[in-house]
Order: structure tokens, then sequence, then C-alpha cells
């Protein structure tokens, strides 16, 4: 019995010993670095303090969306650039984007040791990261993405904190996606109306297009132009994302939160939408239509499409291809009010799983990715000769030259979670307008305060549930006009609204509003 005593006393030592000693292994990466375990990730420091890749680890990365048919071809001759420099190679994975937030959801619950993945604000990144889904990188971005840690700005940085802990590395690309409309500018210069800018323009030129030109102006699908037209105008701000009838009043006000369809401005705007619908500037079926606006501009048989800024400047530069006889003009709803909002860096971030086994490595694989231009180049525009060539003006021509545009496209992946500005090349065939545009939004930019704000609404299911439907049975009719009577439909409207619960919705956001607010310092 004694042996015996002493046999298991023996092995209780040696397991605590070995156990304490995978501890002291497992805190060499500073105390930020929860879930991550030197033991396997391969990334030590030296005696200096530097990154020790004397290991060679092969990274299991994801990102959203589809490959490239080029897409093989590039990670091989990226492999071999990240074997040299790092002794590392990257497993790249892609989700499509059939089904792809099951997929992301079941990538982040399944425990799968992934070492890096797309991240963004459109793909919950604020709810996974309260949720601890990723790892904090506080403490570790220091040492292994120094480059990335001076120069990412502080805002950008701010974008990806969440209750004090950075969980992303954003973008650094500056984008602004605002809403406006594309219109015949050729037309607008031949009926001899007043250039576009404001509303009363707007209505001057679409009453114009169809009095005299007899063709309707927003032919097709209507809502995308009537309903961004609206919140621009009067700035009323979606909250988080987008809530439905719940807006912040105005940027400058972030707490006034409202339900708009009980706003002087909303019973003002669709009285003004009656008028606009009973002068044919859409067809009365436009709820129903599924065909884009912007193909009939392209038939002839229409005059305005909504686009934002980056899907204006592309529609305009197909239509100067392929529709010479054709000019277009664009009116971004920012001059309503002088002031743009670029995209939140996490519109295309990266961020490392909880579970990942090599994170220190995947920082110093993303250093790379974003500040040395030959891993940028190859990650973004492909295979140089082939995929793109740059101009004169560093400027990016794709395919490149000699290669036959029906075989080999321009490189583009889905998920561009290492955009730095200093690296980016535009594309030399862009429109003219679109670099003026850019830089009129910069000088006015204000930073984008709430798409951050997080919105689940569990305790409010079903009441948002049915406050949406009644928004689509009742309140879209009535916002493009398509009601015999707007006074009788608008009291109808409000009152089916009180009745699905819209008071709890806009308590529950009104809640998180003041939370963030509070968080953020917000006046």
């Amino acid at each position: 019995m004694k042996k015996r005593f002493m046999k298991l006393m023996t092995v209780c030592i040696m397991l605590t010993l070995f156990t304490s000693m995978l501890a002291a292994c497992g805190g060499s990466s500073g105390a930020g670095s929860e879930g991550a375990k030197e033991a396997d990730a391969g990334t030590a420091t030296t005696a200096d303090g530097k990154p020790d890749t004397s290991k060679k680890v092969t990274l299991n990365w994801y990102l959203l969306g589809d490959a490239h048919a080029d897409t093989p071809k590039v990670v091989e001759e990226w492999n071999k650039m990240l074997e040299k420099d790092l002794n590392t190679t990257v497993k790249l994975n892609f989700t499509t984007w059939n089904d792809w937030q099951t997929k992301y959801n079941l990538l982040l619950a399944s425990g799968e040791k992934v070492d890096m993945v797309f991240a963004s604000s459109w793909a919950d990144f604020f709810k996974y990261s309260k949720q601890g889904a990723f790892l904090p990188l506080n403490d570790l971005l220091p040492t292994y993405a120094p480059e990335t840690w001076k120069e990412v700005p502080e805002q950008d940085w701010k974008d990806v904190t969440v209750s004090g802990k950075i969980y992303a590395v954003p973008s650094t690309y500056p984008e602004y996606t605002p809403d406006g409309i594309v219109y015949r500018e050729d037309w607008r210069q031949e009926l001899n109306v007043p250039e576009i800018t404001d509303l009363d323009s707007i209505e001057k030129y679409m009453d114009a297009v169809k009095t005299v030109k007899n063709v309707t102006p927003i032919k097709g699908k209507a809502w995308n132009e009537v309903n961004t037209l609206f919140h621009a105008y009067y700035d009323f701000k979606n909250i988080g994302g987008d809530s439905g009838v719940i807006v912040a009043k105005s940027y400058d006000t972030p707490r006034d939160v409202v339900a708009y369809p009980f706003t002087t401005e909303f019973e003002e705007w669709v009285k003004r939408m009656k008028t606009w619908a009973d002068k044919g500037f859409w067809t009365s079926n436009t709820l129903s239509v599924q065909q884009e606006a912007g193909d009939f501009i392209k038939t002839g048989t229409g005059a305005v499409y909504w686009r934002n800024a980056p899907g204006a400047a592309g529609f305009i530069t197909d239509i100067e291809k392929n529709h010479k006889d054709i000019k277009m003009g664009y009116f971004p709803f920012t001059r309503f009010h002088n002031y743009a909002v670029p995209n939140l860096g996490i519109n295309n971030g990266m961020a490392i799983p909880k579970n990942a086994s090599n994170p220190e490595r995947s920082l110093m694989v993303l250093e790379k990715l974003r500040n040395d231009p030959a891993y940028y180049n190859l990650m973004t525009y492909g295979i140089e000769g082939r995929n793109y060539k740059f101009d004169d003006k560093g400027a990016i021509i794709s395919p490149a030259p000699g290669q036959d545009p029906a075989k080999v496209t321009s490189y583009s992946i889905a998920s561009w979670g290492w955009r730095y500005s200093k690296n980016d090349h535009p594309a030399a065939n862009r429109w003219a307008g679109e670099d003026k545009l850019n830089e009129e939004f910069k000088a006015e930019t204000k930073p984008d305060i709430f798409s951050p704000i997080l919105m689940d609404y569990q305790p409010v299911k079903s009441q948002l549930a049915a406050v949406n439907q009644v928004y689509q049975q009742f309140g879209m009719p009535l916002m493009m006009g398509l009601v015999p009577d707007v006074d009788k439909a608008l009291e109808n409207y409000r009152s089916k609204l009180k009745a699905a619960g819209v008071d709890d919705v806009l308590k529950y956001v009104q809640e998180q509003v003041n939370a963030y607010a509070d968080e953020k310092g917000l006046k």
C-alpha cells in the first residue's frame, strides 16, 4: 500500500511540474493574448525580444466569398515568399458566397484551429467580439505587427475596439460609399433645366424628363432611390447598420432617437412623394418590379438610378465604354448637409479567432501583406504581366496587355482585409470624376458613429418582426406615394405600428444608443 502511495505521489508531482512548465511556456506572448498558446504558436521571442521564426508553421486562414480562377497560382507564389521571409506557409480557404453567414458562424463556433479570418461590421464583427469569438490583440500588435501598429490611424483602432480591447486589424483605406443618383446629364442640358444641387432641382429635372421626353425618370425598381433620398435629405441616420423605422434624427444629435413615421418630416415627405408618383416619376407597380432602373438608362427609356459613390463610378465607366452617345452626371446626397462618413475600417478587416494556434505568426504575415508592396500587389492584383500591369502613372491595367480577356481576367477576391491606401493603385480606366469626388468627401469627412452600435433585438424580437411586416405592407406604398389618400394612409400606418409594438422597439434602441454614447463619450 505504502509503495503504491509513493508511486501515486511521484506521478502527481511530475504532473504538477509538467503543468507548471506548460504554463511558463504559454505566458511569453504578453497578458493580452487570451487563448494564445505559445507551445503551439511556433513564434516565441528571441533574447532581444524580436519574433523567433525558427519553427516552420502552416497557418489556416479563411476569407469570405469566392476564390478567383488564378488564386491557386497567386497563393503558390505567396507561399514561396512567406517561406523565405517568415518560415511560414498559409492554407487559404474561402467560404463562398453561398450561405456564407451560416458557414461563418459555424467556423467560429466549431473550435476549428483558424489562425486568421476576415472580419467585418456587416459580418457581425461587433456581436462576435462581445461573445468572445476573437483574440484581443492589444499586446500582440506592437511586437508582431509594429509598422501596422504605428501607421493605422487612431480612429481606425477605435473602430475595432470593443470594451477596451482591439479585436481586429482594420483595412486602412478611407472608402466613401454615400448614396446618390446617377442621371442623364446630356438630357439635363438638352432640356435646359437647372444643375442638380438639391431636392427641388431633382424634381424639376424629373418633371422635364417625363413631360418633354415622355420617359419615366425612375423606371423599374425605384425604392432605393426614394428611400435613401428621404433619409439623406432629412439627415436621418440608421443605427447599427439599419434599425428599420428607428433612426437618429441627425448626425449632430446621436442620442435623439425617433420612429420616423411619427415625425413631421415623414408627413411632409409622403405628401411630396404622392405628387411625384401622380406625375409618373415611377410606375405604379414599382414595388413589385425587380429590374434595376439603370438597365433602362442604357436603353434610353430611363433617366435616374440610385448608386453609392463607387457604384456610380463603375456604372458611369461602363456607360462611357459601351454607350458613348450617353453622358452621365452624379449627385451624391452628402451635398444636402455637406459632410461625408467613410466606411468603418472594419468593413474590411482581419481578426484572429480565440482558438488560433499561431496568432503571432499570423500578425507577422498580415504585416507583410499590408506594408510590403511585393506582397500587397500579388495578393491584391494577382500576377504581374498576367492579371495586371502598371501604366506609367502607377495605375492598374487589367488584365495585362497582350492577355486574352476571355481567358485572363482582373484579379479580385471578395475580402481585401489588408487594403492600405499607401500601397493601393487606382484603375487606369476609372471614371474621370472619381478622384475629384473622393477629394470632396475627404475634405468634409466625419467618423461613422452609428454603425458600431450593436443591436441583437432579442428582447423585442417579436415586436420587431411585427413592425417590419407593417412597414412592408403599409409603409413602403405610402413612402412611394402609391395610396389614394395620404392622410388616411398615414393615420392607418401609425396606428398599425403602435399595435405592432413600435414603442417597445424604440425604447430598446434608445437604451442601446445611450449605453454606446456613454461608452464613447458622445453628447
